[in-house]
């Protein structure tokens, strides 16, 4: 029989002179240093392996759940909201993942229904596609009025607000846009094809945005994270 005396000393002084103070959540004991006074963890998780961020990143995008992800990898709900908020914060300007704007380009806009915590709640996502490049050039969230969709022309770069482009008949885009290179048509006139499409490939792969679904948000921060972290993967997948 092999026996293995191990010793641990305090993670701060190295004091050999600390006591056992329970255990946390995960079972891993914790200790007190007598002579600095620290409270620790005996071998504690040194973190996820971004191997494993990864994959989490990818099923965020692919319409799992957050509670899909706590029971497949085991990560607390709001350690993936910290990860998400991390992920978001070291993104750049949505404006460097577009593809240089050309003469003859088109926007096509719409707005797609979502909610926050319950239906009475409502979010409209108000979006500006190029119907050349297919990737997003500018977006808002937020209610339905003529002040968001002033919101939405606002953040669209100063290249993009030269072209001509195409929305339904709701009221708001007539107000904002220059009527000089702006049109309302139909559904069936084929100009706004490539943003509806779109918003079916959103709701694809965010669960959160479908119009019956139990995979809702509970605050508008994450509502807003996720879909601007999806953006930016979108806008970046459209140039590979």
């Amino acid at each position: 029989m092999i026996e293995m005396i191990v010793t641990y000393t305090c993670g701060r002084c190295e004091s050999a002179n600390i006591v056992r103070n329970g255990h946390d959540y995960k079972g891993s004991q914790k200790y007190h240093c007598k002579d600095c006074g620290r409270y620790g963890t005996l071998q504690a998780q040194s973190g996820y392996a971004p191997t494993i961020r990864e994959q989490v990143k990818r099923a965020v995008l692919e319409r799992v759940s957050w509670r899909g992800i706590e029971r497949l990898w085991g990560i607390f709900r709001h350690t993936l909201a910290a990860w998400i908020e991390s992920w978001v914060e070291q993104l750049p300007p949505l404006e460097a993942t577009l593809v240089e704007a050309q003469l003859g380009d088109v926007l096509e806009l719409d707005e797609a229904w979502s909610f926050v915590l319950k239906k009475s709640n409502q979010r409209w996502v108000w979006v500006a596609l190029c119907r050349r490049t297919r990737q997003i050039v500018a977006y808002f969230i937020g209610d339905r009025s003529e002040t968001r969709c002033l919101h939405l022309w606002r953040r669209i770069p100063l290249a993009y607000k030269r072209c001509a482009s195409f929305s339904d008949f709701w009221a708001a885009y007539q107000h904002i846009f220059a009527q000089d290179r702006h049109q309302s048509v139909g559904k069936d006139s084929g100009q706004t094809n490539h943003i509806e499409r779109w918003f079916n490939t959103l709701r694809q792969c965010l669960a959160r945005f479908v119009r019956k679904t139990l995979s809702f948000s509970k605050s508008d921060v994450a509502h807003e994270r996720v879909f601007h972290l999806f953006v930016h993967h979108y806008n970046l997948s459209c140039i590979s």
